[in-house]
């Protein structure tokens, strides 16, 4: 069976300029990267500090789980902006894919609702138990951390499955009563699900490191000068860490995929692979520089490293884009479909994205103007 026959080819114009619905989904996985990252990678690594650490390892495990239920709230509602436009443009592919798997897709929200409770007992129980905690508590944010990666996983198994025509009608066989599929498919056979996850979670702990710093630059102002500094030197070798994992798991990923990948090395395309690869450069060498000095980093400085660490994950959203499209082309050229643009609706999402920026922002402004206690961010 040829692949494409699974992918409706009699489709509706897209309501909106193709380039609009690209520039949203990049940039809302952009801003969605930043807070998953840290339920992704950086829970897990604040509860072995809260154990293991020591002083200041516990003093950062207690920072970020009380400000994980934000981190969660803001990170899930900015996931509504790009999954959004993966509707609008990529429909056909999307839906093919996740009905294939639907089991597993509907178990991300069996999966979300209690993690998200165990994110909650954990942070509350920081906040009303002290260092005391109890084991129900203790374990609710255990199994939180776990259940966020498997959801991360599941992610990248439908995301990966979505580019993978080939490995549709072999799962809809395998899975097919009277013609109907069961939901019972997975991309695991797909040699690159494996190293693309990996290559997430790296990045996930560079994004971690970064936070870590930026929180003790912005938000502890009540903490000890020994904290601060121990903050610097745990992000600079959590970052280095990252890195190193980031250049293995993205080699594997080359590797494994070359039959897509080799047209990212054709020019122009090869410029944003370099980019890709090196732009973890840049947070590292800033983060080294005050490593180097000695220096505990300013609010500017430590701004500066995050907005460096937002580039590598916007440039990387930006790869990923057009990794995407070259995958999904032989069997689905979203950029050769046709437009009606909408104007209506498409104000009414400008509207309410910009508000809810702005509602964001302003949230976020009233922890971090002066006067405020920073210690209760």
């Amino acid at each position: 069976m040829d692949p494409g026959q699974l992918i409706e080819t009699n489709l509706p114009p897209i309501p909106a300029p193709i380039w609009f619905v690209q520039l949203f989904k990049v940039l809302g996985f952009t801003l969605h990267a930043v807070p998953m990252n840290l339920w992704y990678a950086g829970i897990l690594i604040a509860l072995v500090l809260y154990v293991r650490g020591g002083e200041h390892g516990q003093t950062f495990g207690r920072r970020l789980m009380t400000q994980m239920p934000i981190i969660l709230a803001y990170g899930i509602n900015l996931g509504i902006v790009p999954l959004l436009f993966v509707q609008v443009a990529y429909a056909q592919p999307f839906y093919s894919a996740t009905i294939l798997m639907a089991w597993h897709w509907l178990m991300i929200i069996a999966l979300l609702i209690p993690a998200y409770y165990g994110v909650y007992l954990y942070s509350f129980g920081l906040r009303s138990d002290g260092p005391g905690l109890t084991a129900f508590r203790r374990a609710a944010g255990w199994v939180a951390a776990v259940l966020l990666v498997v959801i991360g996983w599941l992610f990248v198994n439908g995301m990966s499955l979505m580019v993978n025509p080939h490995a549709w009608p072999e799962l809809w066989k395998r899975a097919d009563f009277y013609g109907a599929t069961l939901g019972t498919g997975s991309n695991i056979a797909d040699a690159t699900l494996w190293p693309r996850w990996l290559l997430m979670l790296g990045l996930a702990i560079g994004t971690t490191a970064v936070w870590l710093l930026f929180d003790a630059a912005w938000f502890a102002s009540a903490e000890s000068d020994q904290y601060r500094s121990w903050s610097l030197t745990l992000s600079w070798k959590l970052y280095t860490a990252s890195m190193v994992w980031f250049a293995v798991a993205g080699t594997l990923y080359v590797i494994t995929g070359w039959q897509s990948f080799k047209q990212m090395f054709g020019f122009p395309t090869v410029l944003l692979t370099l980019l890709t690869a090196l732009a973890p450069g840049l947070p590292w060498l800033l983060l080294f520089r005050q490593v180097r000095a000695g220096q505990f980093p300013s609010r500017g400085v430590a701004a500066l490293i995050a907005l460096a660490q937002l580039g590598v994950l916007g440039v990387n959203a930006i790869s990923r884009q057009v990794l995407q499209n070259i995958e999904l082309k032989p069997h689905f050229d979203v950029l050769a479909r046709q437009t009606a643009t909408q104007y209506g609706p498409l104000a009414m999402f400008l509207i309410a994205f910009l508000l809810g920026a702005g509602v964001m922002t302003w949230m976020i402004w009233q922890i971090v103007r002066p006067g405020q206690p920073a210690a209760e961010s």
